[in-house]
């Protein structure tokens, strides 16, 4: 049975803002973006006391997860975010998987040869772990040896530290119709066996409610969006189905956004094509390591490294969702996202 601990706070405004994290001098005067970690996770219990029990480790779609206690140990003790430091956010199944190996090849592209690289042998996720899941491993360490780091978090919910240092953040947005088609066969890969299979209703209902990791994923999309029209220079607002149709002009404007720009020379050797040869869905789905090996994504959850990889592409949302499906999540986005226009 899955290690299980509990967060008591008391049902009222003021004691939910105690977990909140703070913003920047600025966003302290924007109310509008001001949330706590009550949204992070749906789900919580009221007691006879009138206190709220918040689960640690929460079931979405069916399976165990547990980063807000990491999210929880960043907000209060993560203080050591650097200018040089970069950190990869997205919804689950956004091409998070692709852009870590796309981001860790190219800021490591002068220490590894292509036929001897570490993605060859590696899965993304141990080259470059989850935030939250680290902290929760490392809650006296919580400075990595690494410059590269990837989180579901929100906006509103990161540590102090990474909003002032002027460190880069990479957000990927990825069409909802084909994020949800993909995060409903991610859970039932990893569901256990003893569960029946989730229907595709069940989990598009929970999905449209705003249940997800990392909160509602319309929510979570705004937020990062605001952030990138207010810091162009440190937010890169980037979409997972601009890199799929033309991969050679984004993965260099991802190098230039981070501080590695590709040379002249690195031009003229092809770099950039190697780089993408490296990290395209046909290598890694390939690789032994991610097809037969294990990774294990916190305390309670062990994975196989081959439920990351399915197809990698855009519009397969049209082989699963009903007409009235498309209507439904296409009305929910118009409306979430008409301030974005």
């Amino acid at each position: 049975m899955s290690r299980e601990r509990s967060l008591s706070i008391a049902d009222n405004s003021q004691s939910r803002t105690l977990v909140s994290t703070t913003m920047t001098s600025k966003k302290k005067s924007d109310k509008t973006s001001t949330k706590s970690l009550w949204d992070w996770f749906l789900p919580f219990q009221k007691r006879k006391d009138g206190q709220v029990k918040i689960s640690i480790s929460t079931k979405v779609f069916g399976f165990l997860i547990n980063p807000l206690e990491g999210v929880i140990t960043l907000q209060q003790c993560f203080k050591e975010a650097q200018p040089t430091d970069v950190f990869l956010v997205t919804c689950p199944k956004s091409g998070t998987t692709w852009f870590k190996t796309l981001l860790f090849a190219i800021m490591n592209r002068d220490l590894y040869d292509y036929d001897d690289h570490p993605l060859l042998t590696t899965n993304p996720h141990a080259c470059v772990p989850f935030f939250e899941t680290y902290a929760i491993e490392n809650a006296t360490n919580l400075r990595p040896d690494l410059s590269l780091l990837a989180t579901h978090m929100p906006y509103t919910c990161l540590p102090d530290s990474i909003l002032v240092s002027g460190c880069r953040i990479v957000y990927v947005y990825r069409d909802p119709k084909d994020l949800f088609v993909s995060l409903w066969h991610f859970a039932n890969k990893i569901r256990s066996k003893e569960l029946p299979t989730l229907i595709l209703g069940e989990a598009f209902e929970q999905f449209c409610r705003g249940v997800s990791i990392g909160g509602p994923f319309w929510d979570h999309v705004v937020g990062y969006w605001k952030a990138s029209i207010e810091w162009p220079d440190r937010v890169l607002f980037t979409k997972y189905e601009d890199m799929k149709n033309d991969p050679q002009l984004h993965v260099k404007k991802l190098a230039q956004f981070i501080g590695y720009p590709f040379s002249i020379k690195e031009e003229n050797e092809g770099i950039r094509q190697k780089i993408l040869d490296l990290c395209s869905f046909e290598s890694l789905s390939n690789l032994e390591v991610n097809k037969n090996g294990l990774i294990r994504l916190g305390q309670d959850m062990v994975l196989e490294n081959k439920s990351f990889f399915r197809q990698g592409k855009i519009q397969d949302w049209k082989n699963y969702l009903t007409t009235e499906m498309v209507e439904r999540i296409d009305e929910i986005t118009k409306h979430k996202f008409k301030e974005l226009a």
